[in-house]
């Protein structure tokens, strides 16, 4: 009798160590499901835009839960199906997720769809009880702003610690910690209601204290992970988003430098002209109302080549007044194919000028501004040369002035700004000979603006070669 007895507690005992055992890798293999599921989610493009849109219309909404909904659902019917893999049902803690992110109407419906393998296999308290929590989570989580949701934290202890610190340097009602002490708080309900009533609402339950403390824990740990790495996605979209508008600013100040230097070298142009000449001073007028017209229309960052030609031919026409035709001469070389290929809007003007100031200007002769395009490969080349007097070596003014100019320089960064690495910008220059300033860029920037969802404001990352 007595050794009977013995061996039915030793019996329990190795059941209850089993038990236990599996309670604990549950709970660790739930953390990493809820990690995984979290992670594959926020691979999706559409799912992060979902997520993180600031409104979405009720198409949106149901597209986002089908992306929790299809798989954690699946996950209940895996718990019910495959025995000791409880992990794989994490919809108590999808809910509450739910109801936090999108509000309690939204939760309880994921909660009724959630709900529906468990009730067909006769756990009739699932539904109700789901719903309930979608309740409580989406009023919590319209009560709070969004970004104490976003940093609640999956480490329990650190929430605590920071609470204590806090609260004893300035007492305050730490909605943070109430969040925690809800979803724990809910969890031990869900426990104790699976313990009154086995058989219709599934819970962990176990009878070591130890382990259900960490059971009711593991509920806003769970919550916190998927928290963490969508929040952790969340930032680095936003730095993405705060170094484009940058660069965006960068641009436009840019541009914006660019137009007052050309306005101010016309300008004197036609001063020198007015007193003398007036005739040929109104008809620059004529024409410098022509460039501030087409600087002022509203245009993207590119424009065709031949859009691009036709603003220097402008320009062009007021500095051959300026210096007569017989000292300044332009010669164009165009490839047809590349008459519709997108460029920079303004990208020759400030080259053209810089060839007239300081490479035929200082002849007495004056010169030939030649303007070439042509394709080569996939890349389209640009150049703008002049037989002026070029760059001499022995003279850091000149130098200095051709290669850091207002206009050079701010070509040079908006191609950096634009393109990235995928431009190319060199000058060759020959003392006494001429200048060359040829520019590379991708003749595929069309295609790369419709795949980047950009209309004609769009930049690709990294940084551009500049060889002189």
């Amino acid at each position: 009798m007595i050794e009977s007895e013995t061996r039915c507690i030793a019996t329990r005992y190795i059941e209850c160590v089993v038990d236990d055992k599996l309670i604990l890798i549950t709970l660790l293999v739930k953390l990493g499901v809820a990690a995984s599921v979290a992670s594959a989610l926020a691979r999706s493009r559409t799912f992060q835009r979902l997520l993180f849109a600031d409104h979405r219309r009720p198409r949106q909404t149901i597209g986002l839960l089908a992306f929790f909904l299809v798989p954690l659902t699946l996950g209940v019917w895996v718990r019910l199906n495959v025995p000791n893999f409880q992990a794989a049902d994490i919809s108590f803690e999808t809910v509450i997720l739910l109801g936090l992110m999108l509000g309690p109407g939204w939760a309880m419906l994921s909660a009724l769809v959630l709900a529906v393998p468990a009730v067909i296999r006769h756990e009739y308290l699932a539904a109700p009880f789901l719903c309930a929590v979608g309740l409580v989570g989406g009023v919590f989580g319209a009560w709070v702003e969004k970004e104490e949701i976003w940093s609640f934290t999956p480490f329990v202890d650190l929430s605590i610690y920071r609470w204590v610190r806090r609260n004893l340097r300035k007492p305050k009602f730490d909605r943070q910690i109430l969040l925690l002490v809800l979803i724990a708080g809910m969890e031990v309900v869900h426990v104790w209601l699976s313990s009154q009533y086995p058989h219709r609402l599934f819970a962990l339950d176990s009878e070591s204290n130890l382990l259900q403390v960490l059971v009711w824990l593991c509920a806003p740990v769970v919550v916190g992970i998927m928290l963490k790495v969508w929040n952790a996605l969340r930032i680095e979209l936003k730095l993405e988003e705060q170094k484009r508008l940058v660069l965006e600013a960068r641009l436009d100040a840019l541009q914006r430098q660019i137009n007052p230097h050309f306005l101010f070298n016309t300008l004197n142009s036609i001063a020198s002209l007015v007193r003398f000449r007036p005739d040929l001073a109104r008809e620059m007028i004529v024409k410098l109302a022509n460039l501030l017209r087409a600087m002022l229309r509203d245009h993207g960052t590119y424009v065709p080549l031949r859009e691009e030609l036709s603003f220097t031919d402008d320009y062009l026409d007021i500095e051959v007044v300026r210096f007569g035709a017989e000292k300044l001469r332009v010669v164009k070389e165009t490839d047809e194919r590349t008459l519709n290929v997108l460029v920079p809007s303004i990208l020759l003007q400030p080259l053209i000028e810089n060839s007239i100031k300081h490479g035929l200007e200082p002849r007495i002769q004056g010169g030939t501004i030649t303007i070439r395009s042509r394709m080569q490969g996939e890349r389209v080349v640009v150049e703008v040369e002049d037989d002026g007097v070029g760059i001499v070596l022995n003279s850091p003014s000149s130098l200095e002035r051709r290669g850091a100019g207002i206009g050079m320089k701010n070509v040079r960064e908006r191609l950096e700004v634009l393109y990235g690495n995928r431009a190319r910008f060199t000058v060759v220059s020959r003392p006494g000979r001429g200048t060359l300033v040829s520019i590379e860029l991708p003749a595929d920037v069309a295609d790369w603006i419709v795949a980047n969802g950009a209309e004609g404001r769009s930049h690709a990352p990294g940084r551009s070669s500049s060889d002189s």
